[in-house]
C-alpha cells in the first residue's frame, strides 16, 4: 500500500530535528502508550479519530497503522498551510489500492469529500516528476506509470486538458541516494519521515538511529495536533 504527496512550489523551511522531550512530554507519551482501553479516543481531526490501540502501533519495533499515518499527512498538510511553506496535498494511504484495482472512475472524487510495507510517492509539480522513496530499496516503475496516468485522467476531467507526458519523468530513488531502515518495523517511520522533509523542500538527512525519537514526538503531535 502506497502513500502519495503532491507537492507545488517549494520553499525552503529548516526547523530543529534534534528538539528534545521535555519530562511532562515524556510522560504524556508513555501515558499514552501505557495501558488502556484499546477503544479510547485520544485524538480526533481531520475526519480521523484516533484511538489508543492506533497510538500504540507507535511504540518501538511496531507497524505504523493507516489511521496513524493518515493523520500525521494531515499535520504536515495543515503545517505547509503557513506562510513560507509548500503547497502540499496528502493522498490517503487507501487511495493508491482503490486507484489500482478500480481505475480513475473508482477515485475521481477522492479529492472531495493489517502489516504492510509503506513507501512514498511525491510528485513535484514543478518539476512535472515523480519520485518513489522506499525504505527497503523496491522499485516503483509501475506504481509511477499508474500514478502518471492518474494525473493525465484528472487533468483531463478537471481542466479539459491533455498533459503532454513526455515532459514528466518518474524515477526509483536508489537505496545509496536515501536513507534505508536497518530493521523490518520502520518502513512507515520511514515514509513519513520522507514526506516531511521532502515538504520542506530539505535532504533527508536523519537516521534510523533517530526513529525511537520521532516516535515519541509523532505520539505528542498526534495527541495535540500540531508538529514540534
Amino acid at each position: 500500500m502506497n502513500l502519495l504527496v503532491e507537492i507545488n512550489h517549494l520553499v525552503h523551511k529548516r526547523t530543529d530535528d534534534l528538539l528534545e522531550l521535555t519530562e511532562d512530554m515524556e510522560k504524556e507519551i508513555s501515558n499514552a502508550l501505557g495501558h488502556g482501553p484499546q477503544d479510547e479516543i485520544l485524538s480526533s481531526a481531520f475526519k480521523l479519530r484516533i484511538t489508543r490501540g492506533d497510538i500504540q502501533t507507535l511504540r518501538n519495533y511496531h507497524w505504523l497503522n493507516d489511521e496513524v499515518i493518515n493523520f500525521y499527512m494531515n499535520l504536515l498538510v495543515e503545517r505547509n498551510k503557513r506562510q513560507g511553506y509548500p503547497a502540499l496535498y496528502a493522498f490517503s494511504t487507501f487511495f493508491y489500492p482503490k486507484l489500482k484495482s478500480g481505475g480513475y472512475q473508482a477515485v475521481k472524487r477522492w479529492k472531495k469529500g493489517s502489516k504492510v510495507h509503506w513507501s512514498l510517492v511525491a510528485i513535484d509539480l514543478r518539476k512535472r516528476c515523480l519520485k518513489y522513496l522506499d525504505s527497503m530499496g523496491q522499485k516503483g516503475h509501475r506504481i509511477c506509470e499508474i500514478l502518471l496516468q492518474y494525473l493525465q485522467d484528472e487533468s483531463k476531467t478537471k481542466r479539459n486538458i491533455d498533459l503532454n507526458l513526455l515532459e514528466w519523468t518518474h524515477y526509483s530513488m536508489k537505496p545509496q541516494e536515501i536513507l534505508q531502515q536497518l530493521n523490518g518495523s520502520n518502513c512507515g517511520m520511514f515514509t513519513c519521515k520522507y514526506a516531511d522533509y521532502i515538504s520542506r523542500d530539505k535532504p533527508i538527512t536523519f537516521t534510523q538511529h533517530q526513529m525511537p525519537l520521532f516516535r515519541k514526538k509523532m505520539v505528542w503531535e498526534i495527541l495535540h495536533q500540531q508538529l514540534l
